[in-house]
């Protein structure tokens, strides 16, 4: 037992050190679009983010992932980033905390921090401003029902998953706590960035309201329209989730096991 003790500090300082590490040397390797690119230095950093929830006592399974759950964490990097540039330190640490290094509970919520990046360094004319204002709504409206319709199947396959369980007699307590925490992983992925969606729609209307009252410009109007297409397209998230997820992330794996359904009888008799 003393052994098991010493171990569990000593996890926690490995997954500490690595974060460090992965902080100082300037974090995951980018590929198209900014995207993590594929490779051994960014598979460590998404197997230490898994590591590190798991020692937050977050779901984090040990179970590979299906195609569809690949694609889903593919199509969530560009939700969860921030939208706007900022300094390479902020887009490493936000980074981290995408690829669950580092807990979510250190990202600010405040609505102006968007457009201060936006405003931050020389323009040539305000109208840019207004331009990328569009263009950063632009992009979360069309990814936002891709990201949902590849969330709906991850969906149906976690309700395969879960009304399996009760009819495959060779399972044991750890396939059953794994399967249970992969379906809490994937709810949860989508419920952040339900969150996150709302907080972005809210620092983009910030922006536009403050730009409008800086810099009037006729654009204002095409980036309204653009961000009431986003605002529109939020409600495709609410029902992959069940209420309350994004408050209980952390039990979501006892949840989904209470929710696998009894088993019933093959043959029932007249």
């Amino acid at each position: 037992m003393a052994m098991a003790m010493a171990a569990d500090p000593l996890s926690r300082r490995i997954a500490t050190i690595t974060a460090i590490l992965v902080i100082v040397t300037g974090c995951a390797q980018q590929g198209d679009f900014g995207r993590p690119k594929p490779g051994a230095w960014n598979s460590l950093i998404e197997t230490t983010g898994t590591l590190a929830a798991r020692e937050r006592g977050e779901p984090a399974s040990a179970f590979p992932f299906t195609d569809d759950e690949i694609t889903l964490r593919d199509r969530v990097w560009r939700l969860l980033m921030p939208a706007a540039g900022h300094d390479a330190f902020t887009d490493a640490l936000a980074n981290l905390t995408r690829s669950r290094v580092l807990p979510r509970s250190w990202r600010p919520d405040d609505p102006a921090a968007y457009y201060a990046t936006l405003m931050d360094g020389p323009f040539r004319s305000p109208v840019s401003r207004y331009h990328r204002l569009s263009e950063d709504i632009g992009i979360d409206a069309r990814l936002l029902p891709v990201f949902a319709a590849i969330a709906a199947r991850v969906n149906q396959a976690d309700a395969l998953r879960l009304r399996s369980l009760p009819f495959a007699k060779s399972l044991d307590d750890r396939d059953v706590r794994q399967a249970a925490m992969r379906v809490a992983e994937n709810r949860c992925l989508v419920a952040w960035v339900r969150t996150e969606t709302d907080l972005r729609i809210a620092r983009y209307r910030y922006a536009l309201e403050h730009l409008l009252v800086a810099v009037p410009s006729p654009e204002a109007a095409l980036v309204e329209r653009i961000l009431r297409a986003l605002e529109e397209r939020r409600p495709l998230l609410v029902p992959l989730v069940p209420p309350a997820t994004e408050e209980s992330c952390g039990g979501w794996e006892e949840r989904a096991i209470d929710a696998a359904p009894a088993p019933r009888p093959l043959v029932v008799k007249n």
